[in-house]
């Protein structure tokens, strides 16, 4: 008889899984911006690769040649790359990525494995983008935090929706994309949410408090828009996970969902506000 897996069992893997994440992450920060570099490289290449696979149940698989490179573009256009116009790069894209598949096989397929190559850099690439772009603020460490902030306040909202849902749930949230999410866990995570990003921007970058009202309105809405695209997308490819690559949490686009949206409304708001 096979073994079911405990609920309980299955957060505690879960738990040890993102532990074993986080020291990581910390132990990558400590050798700073190279480390840090490399996290980047890590989750945007997982993502990356594993966003192609999810294409390929489509009949549409992203094509390599265009994926990955598109997608370290955009992760550093802003730093390293910034040298790099986008719109050279898109024109390249446009004449030369579709005019490839003029001449390769499978080519009555070329224009939408184009624009999945195109929309997976977009898609994983930009974000990443601006979590570098936080990150090497030039004021000392305070990009680092605004990074961590961010990040902190997401995978607790996270969190918070999954316990709120588990105790309190009982109204689906978009159950035609996620059938297991509650307005209750949704309601929870967002409370939570705006709480966190609110105090430690707060007492952590002297942030005023109705900036970090309005910066964690903006992260816990992301996230949740982040999070319901990529089940979509899952749903879409009939397939309940990214892969397989993390215990507890499926693969590492399962857990960059929600992640992958809000530094772009953060990053925009607090440079608008002048608060980086």
């Amino acid at each position: 008889m096979k073994e079911v897996e405990s609920p309980r069992s299955g957060l505690w893997v879960r738990i040890a899984s993102a532990a074993v994440l986080i020291a990581a992450a910390f132990g990558l920060l400590a050798l700073g911006r190279p480390g840090f570099y490399a996290i980047a490289v890590l989750s945007g290449g997982f993502s990356l690769w594993e966003f192609r696979s999810i294409t390929a149940r489509f009949r549409a698989t992203a094509p390599l040649w265009l994926l990955f490179p598109l997608g370290f573009y955009f992760i550093f256009s802003g730093t390293e790359f910034r040298w790099l116009s986008p719109g050279v790069v898109l024109a390249v894209v446009l004449v030369v990525g579709l005019s490839v598949f003029l001449f390769l096989p499978g080519r009555t397929q070329g224009m939408g494995r184009w624009a999945m190559g195109l929309a997976g850099a977009v898609y994983i690439g930009l974000p990443l983008n601006y979590y570098v772009l936080l990150y090497t603020q030039p004021s000392g460490y305070r990009g680092l935090f605004w990074v961590l902030i961010t990040l902190g306040t997401l995978m607790l909202q996270d969190t918070a929706a999954l316990l709120a849902g588990r105790r309190f749930g009982r109204h689906p949230f978009f159950p035609h994309i996620s059938p297991k999410k509650t307005w209750e866990g949704a309601i929870g995570g967002f409370v939570i949410g705006i709480a966190v990003m609110l105090l430690t921007t707060h007492f952590l970058l002297q942030v005023p408090w109705w900036h970090g009202l309005v910066l964690g309105v903006l992260a816990s809405l992301t996230g949740v828009a982040g999070d319901l695209v990529e089940s979509q997308l899952k749903r879409l490819a009939a397939i309940k996970d990214s892969s397989h690559l993390i215990p507890g949490h499926g693969g590492m686009l399962d857990r960059m969902d929600s992640l992958l949206f809000a530094p772009i409304a953060i990053y925009f708001y607090a440079s608008a506000f002048h608060l980086l």
